[in-house]
Formats: structure tokens, sequence, C-alpha cells
């Protein structure tokens, strides 16, 4: 563990306060290298069963990672100061949902402003609710200005989204273009509004997603199809953290799709 108990109540703080933290070269580069070089196959089978339609905007494809190999990887999505504060802000035991990625190419486009999840309970028409779902983003390569930085806004998490969106408009809410370096590492909560940024480089740029959720909150676009023979490698955290995920054979990994791409508000 990198970090002390109290500077993971430092982070909880800043993210309960912004909707994001990131921790900055947490990840060792010459991992994430290792799976900049194994990415490749899988967008180009991305693009060709979406037929260059993508359905995340102009030349931005959802890429899900099959976990196994490389992918399922126990020291980044074990890790324990990324734990640590994913437990500080959306309680204990909390389930991983979703690996998968966010690739835009040379001409893609602004995205629309967009939430990722609803409010909680949005008949109540309050968001002001603690953190009950988390994405915990990484990119395989260095993020600048050029290549697609993520752009979103600071404390919209707990703010409905019409709300949100009138802040924007008149300015009164800043937009934030966040670069990062590969390593660096940003835990986010997916109702802050944000969204997807041109990629004007002939580089694409992968742009991984690991969600955690709270231990009995369940989204059926999102899932990790785990093979056999990686759930019986798992460790004891692994197998808690995986647990309401399909179990399956080997041959059957990639038979599933996950319907999340087309799933925002």
């Amino acid at each position: 563990m990198r970090y002390s108990a109290a500077e993971h109540d430092a982070f909880a703080s800043q993210f309960n306060r912004d909707s994001l933290v990131i921790l900055r070269d947490h990840i060792p580069r010459e991992k994430l290298q290792r799976w900049a070089q194994a990415f490749p196959p899988l967008l180009q089978a991305q693009i060709a069963r979406e037929k260059q339609a993508s359905s995340r905007g102009s030349q931005r494809y959802y890429v899900t990672l099959p976990f196994q190999g490389l992918w399922a990887d126990p020291e980044i999505y074990e890790d324990r100061d990324l734990l640590a504060v994913v437990e500080r802000v959306a309680g204990p035991d909390p389930v991983m949902c979703q690996l998968a990625s966010d690739t835009p190419l040379k001409g893609s486009e602004y995205q629309p402003w967009h939430a990722d999840t609803p409010a909680l309970f949005p008949e109540t028409g309050s968001n002001d609710t603690p953190s009950f779902q988390l994405a915990v983003n990484f990119a395989l390569c260095d993020v600048g200005e050029d290549n697609g930085p993520f752009e979103t806004t600071y404390g919209t998490h707990r703010m409905n989204k019409p709300e949100a969106m009138a802040g924007l408009e008149s300015g009164a809410i800043p937009q934030h273009r966040l670069p990062m370096r590969m390593g660096d590492v940003m835990i986010r909560d997916v109702r802050a509004v944000h969204r997807g940024t041109p990629n004007n480089t002939d580089t694409p740029r992968p742009m991984v997603v690991i969600g955690y959720s709270r231990r009995w909150y369940y989204r059926p676009e999102v899932n990790i199809r785990i093979p056999q023979s990686t759930w019986e490698t798992l460790s004891p955290t692994g197998r808690k953290l995986l647990r309401y995920n399909p179990v399956v054979p080997d041959d059957q990994l990639m038979q599933g799709e996950e319907t999340y791409r087309s799933f925002a508000y």
C-alpha cells in the first residue's frame, strides 16, 4: 500500500467534493505498455463488429476487455489504495462490475455533455445521495490536449442533470479538461456531467474503465464474463469483488455483449 489511512481519507474528501480524485503515477508504466501492445486487435475487432458506425459517436469505440491473461491483473483491480478510496466513498464490500475501454480515433468529435447513470431515486427530484457507482479510469498512453482528454465538471455528481446543464450553459459551472499520464488513475462518480473530446492525432487513445458498485447495486447492462479457468485462480478478494458476475466456459468468453455503450443519461 502506497498511501496512509489519512491520505485515503483526504482522497475520499476530495472525491466527495469534486466527484473525482486522481492518483498520479500509480500503475507502473511498463505494465500498461503491455496492455497497450495487446489492445489493437481488440479495437480492430470492435470496429469490424460495428462496421464503422460507432454507437458512442463518430470514430469512438467501447471495447469490452476479456477477463483473462494480462487483462485479469489483481495488482490493478485489487489494488489496496484504489479499494481503500472506493470503500470510503461507496461503502464496504464493493462489487467489480465492468472492465472495458473508451477509445476515440482521429475524426472523433465532442460527445454531448452527459452523465452515465440517472439519480438513484429520480422520483424524489433529488440526486443528492452518497456515491453508488464509480469508474476507475487509466489510459494506455499519455493523454494531452490533442488526443482526447476527459472533460468534466466538479460537484455535479450530486446535482440534477438539468441544473448542471443550465450551469454549464450560463458559465456558472466551469469545464475542466484533465490530461493524464500513462500510470495516472482517476476514480470518479459516474453521475458527474462530462464528455469525451476529439482525438486529433493518428494514434488511438484507449482509456480503460473498471467499474465498482456498492454491494447491493446491480446494473444489468454491464458485467464481466469470467472464464472458468480464470475463476479458479482468483484470490479470495478477487472472488468477493467479482461475486455477481457470470462464470462461463472458457470457449464462451466472448459470446456476450454489453449494452452499456448506449446507456447514458
